[in-house]
Parts: structure tokens; sequence; C-alpha cells
């Protein structure tokens, strides 16, 4: 939070008192203290430098002389604790001497290219920001001249620059080059909270270096954080299951530095296992994708790292009641820069009580629970994260970055029962993993044209030994995939208003799936692979003034293995019909080649049970999407309004994929989906306080022509979903409250208690629901300065804050011949607390 002026000025008068209490404790330094003056005169000398003050500045003030040997930096660096006052090395030769009161910079922003003001900038030093006005001016307090200004906006690159250089021009102009990849404008600032933007394109994107909070986060967590969205949920409260406007979580496209990940969640989606300390960008896009990504029928969620060279030395470290974690940002030369960042849970060392609710939530009618004639002992879990990201810039026109992930999710337990009178113990265990690395290149050929080259590869495992102690079995499964990707992209641009980007995809995907039993013997791998090619074009448009902002893409992918060709168009077009009012529409046409599908609920202990499978243009197709939407914004003073109306029609999906427990639970068949729906959200900002209502309609039907009846609601059909939220704000205190309701998941039913064939008998496919989801969060952060160049951040949260039993699953079973129904219930109160420091 911002540091206020009079709050600056009650530090510098403690640091006054300490300094001069502390010469009057030690008679020798007393004695040897001359006028201040004075000292100027003979470092004048010395150093061969001019100090500018005025004469009341420095009256009356006293200090010891600097030691000979020291350097002019040195020097000023022992005046400045001695005298209280700000030394500012002008050109080198210059030294002005100012009091420590409020020291303030400025400038104008202006495009690099148009010269044009660039407005709602975002000018950041630590602890402190502003946004440029209409004209890009800005004006910002800083502590000193040694301190580091940020100046970010997007669709430009990010400039880093010393106080310094704009106290020597005063409110000197200053010019953000345009980054080629990106013509979107800022459409809504702060959408829902400060460092939340929608984008001309249509996306909405979380900038977490100026990111605010969120009700019920008491860190930021990438992928739940997107969930405040309109349109956004998961029917389970994952993160490995984000429906995004009716669609199942497989129909997700989730990039990490432009890494296809194959793994979202730790404890099996509770969290997230993006590190947001190392992930500063996140991008949601829900309609409209850029020609250049393919994947994801329902969405794209996209996360990047900070894309600039650090100049100075960054680490902060965090603990929280689930784990502890670590990051630095670490210059290498002017050239190269370092981030790394680790996180580990901390369930080895202690148990708290967030780690048995989750631990609890993710167990419910699984195996770790226990089997039937036995029990289960000695559960752990344990799971650790981490990233890597480095930048080398060998010349102003090269640039090169390396990225790496690795995430790990391993549960162990011991399944144990009698066997022939002796009490007998083995070992289950389930791990997931993940390790991707990526390499991006880029070019800048002149002032107009630039390339980049991506490549990634990415492998995701998930492998469960289950054990049968009662049979003497071991049943082994396996999901294996290995990824491959190239892409090669032009950008350039054509004029102040056009950018055209074109360029080539090669993927290649290779799926495994292994079951094998011990006793009897059985065991079946199957092994596939899919290649395909792809080529996309893009033409984009920024109007004078920002008043119309357009993208048109045509992608063309090639499926070597099924010899089938595929011509995707893609459109977003924003329009600003005045001052305060815009309209916006999106359209696009997608397809994907990975589904995940179920086999047998109690696959992979029946924790993880959705196994990734390439498609085989048969019983499982490639999956097709359309989609088209209309939306207007009106913001104004504080207050907006966004109304979105869509359709979305997906073709190829499978019953397997959708989860069902019910008459349709084994049955394979091949379908289609069709979702009508309005997110709306409005927001209002009141002096200290920001507070925002968000409504998602929705129909969301099935069609799968081979089941009876062929028409019925989906799995994930919720029809009503209201979110409530605030966040109110007072020096460095956030406090943050949210209520979120939604209509119960459609479920069906058994038409009669008694079994038949020793199978339950249901009735009308997917008619009744579950009880209406009911949860209230809250959480607050208390940001406060630890030393000069460090600060420190507390915050807690609560999840459920009443404690609600919400209903998220029902399924029944035949069980001694009676219906038996299970009930998944939600987690109940949970609470968080974390503390940070940042160095």
């Amino acid at each position: 939070m911002p540091i206020t002026i009079n709050q600056k000025r009650v530090v510098c008068l403690l640091v006054l008192c300490f300094s001069f209490s502390g010469f009057t404790q030690n008679p020798a330094e007393q004695k040897a203290a001359m006028p201040l003056v004075e000292v100027l005169v003979l470092l004048q000398e010395q150093h061969e430098v001019q100090f500018n003050y005025a004469e009341d500045v420095i009256s009356g003030i006293k200090t010891p002389v600097p030691p000979k040997h020291y350097t002019l930096q040195e020097t000023l660096a022992f005046l400045k604790t001695t005298t209280g006052l700000n030394y500012l090395v002008m050109n080198g030769a210059f030294i002005l001497i100012q009091r420590q009161e409020r020291l303030v910079v400025c400038g104008y922003l202006l495009d690099g290219n148009t010269k044009q003001p660039i407005t709602r900038a975002t000018i950041q030093v630590s602890g402190n920001y502003v946004v440029s006005d209409d004209l890009g001016f800005f004006e910002i307090e800083v502590e000193n001249q040694f301190s580091r200004i940020t100046l970010r906006h997007l669709g430009y690159g990010t400039l880093v620059r010393f106080a310094d250089e704009f106290m020597l021009k005063g409110c000197r102009e200053v010019l953000l080059k345009p980054n080629l990849q990106a013509l979107n404008e800022v459409v809504i600032s702060n959408f829902l909270v400060k460092g939340v933007n929608k984008v001309s394109s249509g996306a909405f994107n979380i900038d977490f270096s100026d990111f605010d909070i969120l009700p019920g986060l008491v860190d930021a967590d990438v992928l739940h954080s997107i969930q405040a969205f309109p349109g956004v949920m998961s029917v389970n409260e994952t993160v490995s299951n984000i429906n995004i406007r009716g669609g199942a979580n497989d129909q997700n496209l989730i990039l990490w530095d432009g890494i296809k990940m194959y793994q979202s969640g730790h404890f099996f989606g509770l969290i997230s296992i993006y590190n947001p300390q190392i992930t500063e960008q996140v991008s949601l896009i829900k309609n409209g994708t850029n020609a250049a990504l393919t994947d994801g029928v329902s969405g794209t969620i996209s996360m990047k790292s900070n894309p600039e060279i650090t100049s100075g030395l960054r680490a902060n470290f965090g603990l929280s009641l689930i784990d502890a974690n670590a990051f630095g940002d670490i210059p290498l030369g002017e050239k190269s820069s370092v981030q790394v960042a680790v996180r580990k849970s901390i369930s080895d060392l202690v148990k708290t009580p967030t780690y048995r609710a989750f631990f609890e939530r993710i167990s419910q009618d699984s195996e770790v629970e226990g089997m039937e004639g036995g029990t289960s002992s000695d559960k752990q879990f344990d799971f650790h994260d981490a990233s890597l990201r480095w930048l080398y810039q060998p010349s102003k026109k090269d640039r090169l970055r390396l990225n790496v992930i690795y995430v790990n999710n391993a549960l162990t337990f011991n399944e144990n029962a009698s066997v022939n009178g002796l009490q007998t113990s083995r070992e289950s265990k389930l791990t997931q993993k993940s390790i991707a690395g990526a390499i991006h290149y880029s070019r800048q050929w002149s002032k107009t044209f630039e390339t980049q080259l991506d490549v990634y590869e990415t492998d995701y495992n998930l492998k469960s030994v289950n054990v049968n102690v009662i049979d003497g079995q071991r049943y082994l499964q396996e999901n294996n995939i290995s990824e491959t990707s190239i892409k090669l992209k032009g950008n350039k641009n054509i004029g102040h208003h056009l950018n055209l980007l074109f360029g080539y995809h090669f993927v290649e995907t290779k799926v495994s799936n292994l079951d094998d039993v011990d006793t009897p013997i059985y065991r079946l791998l199957i092994s596939e692979v899919l290649r395909s090619h792809g080529a996309f074009s893009q033409m984009s448009y920024k109007g004078v003034k920002n008043k119309l902002n357009a993208q048109f893409g045509l992608r063309y992918d090639y499926l070597t293995k099924f010899k089938k060709s595929i011509l995707e168009p893609r459109l977003s077009v924003n329009y600003k019909l005045s001052d305060y009012f815009s309209v916006a529409l999106l359209g696009e046409f997608k397809h994907q080649s990975m589904s995940q599908l179920i086999n047998f609920q109690n696959d992979f202990l029946g924790i993880e049970k959705r196994r990734w499978q390439l498609s085989n243009n048969q019983d499982v197709p490639v999956i097709r999407s359309k989609q088209g939407g209309l939306g207007i914004n009106y913001n104004r003073k504080g207050f907006l309004v966004s109304v979105d109306g869509y359709c979305k029609f997906v073709d190829g999906i499978t019953t397997q994929s959708q989860g069902f427990q019910n008459q349709y639970e084994f049955v394979k068949a091949i379908g289609h989906y069709n979702v009508f729906g309005i997110d709306f959200l409005t927001r209002k900002q009141i002096k200290n306080m920001n507070v925002w209502l968000g409504y998602s309609y929705m129909t969301n039907l099935y069609a799968f022509p081979d089941l009876e009846p062929e028409d019925f609601p989906s799995n994930f059909d919720i029809t009503h979903t209201i979110t409530l939220g605030g966040v109110y704000s007072y020096n460095n205190l956030s406090v943050s409250a949210g209520l979120n309701w939604h209509t119960g998941k459609p479920i069906s039913v058994p038409a009669e208690n008694t079994p038949q064939d020793n199978a339950v008998v249901f009735g009308k496919t997917n008619q009744a629901a579950l009880q209406d989801y009911l949860r209230m969060d809250v959480s607050a952060l208390y940001d406060f300065k630890l030393h000069r160049k460090s600060r420190g951040k507390v915050g807690f949260s609560v999840w459920n804050v009443f404690d609600k039993d919400n209903e998220i699953n029902k399924f029944y079973r035949v069980e001694n011949g009676q219906v038996k129904a299970y009930t998944q219930k939600s987690l109940g109160i949970t609470p968080n607390v974390f503390v940070r420091a940042y160095f």
C-alpha cells in the first residue's frame, strides 16, 4: 500500500533523532563534529565536486568528517546517516542537498512511435504506485535518487529507470516502446480489484505485481483468482476442475510462459501448482482467441513471468499453514537475470488444521478412507514445485528466455487387514508429476518487424500402486504424456495502426496408458502419437485514439494421423461509442485432440481418476467448437457495468469425458453440447472501498444421439451463479469479504429404492439437482516496513466462514441388496495464515 507523506515525515524524524542522539552519547564523536558547511568545503576539494544547497537546509547541522579513504558514494551515505539529509548526484560533479521530507519525480509517458500520450499506465516504486492521466502525466513520491521506478502498460515493453534520471530534466518525456505482439488496449482497468484489467481483445488480465486481494485467498493463487470472473467456476471447488462457460476442465488450454501444462493443482486440485511469486501476469480468454493458439475449446489460461531483466537483487520468503516458499530475482550483469521460485508443503513437519481439512476433502469416498474388510493408516501427503526463468539480452535486437518448471504430488498410506488370522499391511501410493522446459528467442530486425521462435517440451506422469491386502493383489496404473512443440512467429507493423502476425506451428504428442495386475497376471499398454502442422495469420487494427480495436485471424491445422484439415477463423472487435460506452464482438472456431477420460471411478485410488487420452478419430473424436459473443461496457467515475451474451457449440465429446455417475457411467457414446448464457458484472469504487456484484445465467444441454433420452441437462449446467465481494483498503491494510452462491449441480436420482439385476434403476437423466451452494469467505493483508530496503506482509483468510455443509456431488451404489446414496461435501471452515518478508 502507498506510504503517506505524514508517515515518511515521522520516519525521517526518527532517523534524525537516532542519528543525533547517537553522537550525543559518544563524547569522542561529539568533539570531532564540525559544522556541515565546513565539512562540505573540505569534501569539494577532496572529491572535486560542487555541493548545491539552500542555507536554511544545512544551518546549525554538525557532522564528523568522513574518513579520507571513503569513495564519493560512501561519503554521501555517511553524511546521509549523520545529517538526515538527501544528497542527490545530478551529473557526477554537482550534488544537490535536500531535506528528506518529500522527494517527487514526474514525467510524461508517450508512445515511442506515435508520440501520443499513454493513459492509465502504471508507475510503481517500492510501496507506492500511481497511474498516468489523459496527457500521459504522472507524479510519484520516491525515497531517494536511487529508487527504481517501473513503468508498464499493456501493449508496451516494461521500462525500469532510476529516480535521478528524472531529476536531471524535471518532468521529462518518457517513450515506451510498443510491443509488436500486442496491440490490445485496456478497456476497463481495475475490473474487479486493483491489478485486474479487461482489454480490447475481450481477455481479462491479472497483474500480480499490482494485485490487491480477493476473498478467501491468503496469498495470490493463480487459478483460484480467475474464478472470480463471471462465467468461470468449479463445480467441485478445485482448480483442476475449472469450468469456463459450461465446459469440462479438459477443454481448458493452460499455458505457463507458452508451455502447455497437463497438470494444474497441488493436493489433487485444491491449490494451484503455479507459484504466484514468479507468475506475474495471467490472461483469461473466454472467446476471440489469438490465431497463434490452438486447443482449449472452452477457454485459455495463459500465465507469464516478468519479461524484463532486473537491475537489482530481489527476494522474498513466505510461510503459510500449507507450505513454505522462497523467490529470488537475481541480476547476472547488465544483460542477464534469473528468477527462481521454490515451494514445499510443511505436512512432514506439522499437520495444521488447514492441511487436515484439505486431506479430508480429497480423500472422500476413496480407498484412502479404507477398503471393505480393512483399514488405512500412516497417511502422508507431500507436494513441492520449482520454477526457473532465465533472461539474456546479448544485444538490443536479440532476447533469449529459458523456462523450467517441476511439480510433484505424492500420497502414500498403508492398507491393513487380517489375512488368515495375521494382521497384514502393504503400502499404496499415488504420484503426480510434471516437468517442462522451453526456449524462447526473439529478434527485432527493425522498428517494425520482429520474429520469435518458441520451443518447448512438456512431460506429465500419473502413477498409482493400489494393493488389495485380502486378495494379495497389486494393481499398477500409469498415464504418461510427452509433448514437443515448435512455433515460429513473425510480427510486422504496417503504419501506425496495423499489425500483421503470421507463423507456423508443429506439435508432436505421445500418450501412453498402462494397466498392470500381478495376480492374475494382466498387462495392457496403449501408446499413441499424433502430429499436427499449423499455419496462422492475424491482422490487428488500432484506430485513432483507440476508438476501434479489431483483430481478425485465420488458423489452419493438418492432423497427419487422420489426414484431417481444420480451418478456424477468429474475430475480436472493440468499439468505443463514447468516453463511457464500448461494445465488443467476439467469435472463434477451435479444436483439440486431447481429452481426459474416466474408465472407472476407483482408478488411481479414486482420487485423480481421470487419464489423458489422444483422439483416435473413432470412439474418441477430435473435439470442435464454435462460439460467438456480444458485450457492452459502461465505465464512469468508478462505476462499471459489463454485460456479455454468448452462445457456444461443442461437438465430439464422449460420455467418458463428462464424469457420469448414473446409468451412463459405463456407456460409451459420442455427442455434443450447446450453451447459451449471459455474464454480468457491476462494480463501484467508493474512496477506499471497491464493491462488485457478478451474475451468470446459463443453459447447457447435452445431445447424445445413441442415448435415451437424447437431450438432457449437462453435468456442468449451473443455471444461476452470483458472486458478491468487496475490498476495503486503509493505509497498509486491506480487508476483503465475498459471498458465492449458485444453483446445484444436475444429478440423476433412483426411480426405485430396490435395484434390478444388482444395478440402480435411475429416473430421468439429470432432472434433479444438488442443494444450492453457498459460501462466504474473508481475508486480510497488512503490509509493513521491516527495514530501509525491506518490507513484510502478514495475512489470514477463512474459507467458508459459516461452515456451510455444501454438497458438491452425489451418486448411488448397490450395497447388500439396497440402493445407498453417497454425498461428497465441500471444504468446511478452513482458516489459513501466512507471513512473507521482501528484500
